[in-house]
């Protein structure tokens, strides 16, 4: 395990802000930890730093974010920087991410290698209706790992699915997942992570969420096909 997936959440929660807002559509900053973690640095996505959006409620991207994280956290994958609510900060509420020191490597140029890593990404983005998987979205980290961030556009209830990952379009559930998936409905059903969804997720995308996830374990299901152009995210990357 590498020490990005051992910081603790509550570093998180008491970095400081080092640089100002950027301008960008989902406006972050570069973020420093305590003292007593040199080195360890984090994304600060405010709340009141989200571009407003037809389709999603405005404010509600930074929920999104670290609702995924909970759920990767269930499943065992994919790789989402830990991600935590940050109620106290210079701009207010908003969502703390582990910064991921990255190389240039992403998903369009890798997607012939790492099947099985790459398949639980695109299944992680059908259970979430992800609305912007762009291929930049998956970072390589200097131990090989993969990651994937930027998951504000998520969790909706009508369908969203835009993705540079078909690659398995048409392909039934592998059955070494059947179980994670499994696990992750108990617990969206009955357990912790249920009651933590609540709290970033509307009633409904939760609701919707469990329907997905019940979806993929129905033995008829397969890896979805793209259904237009507009499947695909401009720009890919």
């Amino acid at each position: 395990m590498s020490s990005h997936e051992r910081c603790p959440s509550h570093l998180l929660k008491r970095a400081s802000a080092s640089s100002g807002i950027s301008p960008t559509s989902r406006s972050s900053a570069c973020c420093t930890a305590p003292p007593t973690t040199p080195g360890l640095r984090a994304v600060y996505k405010p709340a009141r730093g989200e571009s407003p959006l037809w389709d999603f409620e405005a404010g509600t991207l930074y929920q999104r974010e670290v609702a995924a994280y909970e759920l990767s956290k269930v499943l065992g994958w994919p790789r989402i920087p830990p991600t935590v609510v940050r109620r106290k900060a210079p701009h207010g509420v908003g969502a703390m991410q582990l910064f991921i020191e990255a190389d240039g490597r992403h998903f369009l140029g890798e997607n012939g290698r790492r099947t099985q890593t790459w398949m639980r990404v695109a299944l992680f983005d059908v259970v979430t209706n992800n609305a912007d998987r762009k291929s930049g979205h998956c970072l390589f980290d200097a131990h090989n790992h993969v990651w994937v961030i930027d998951h504000g556009l998520t969790f909706h209830v009508d369908h969203k699915l835009r993705t540079v990952i078909w690659d398995f379009a048409g392909r039934p559930l592998p059955h070494d997942l059947c179980g994670d998936v499994e696990r992750a409905l108990a617990e969206v059903e009955r357990g912790t992570l249920g009651r933590t969804l609540e709290d970033l997720l509307s009633p409904d995308e939760v609701k919707v969420l469990k329907r997905r996830l019940r979806g993929v374990l129905d033995s008829r299901w397969r890896f979805p096909e793209p259904g237009s152009a507009w499947s695909i995210p401009w720009p890919p990357v």
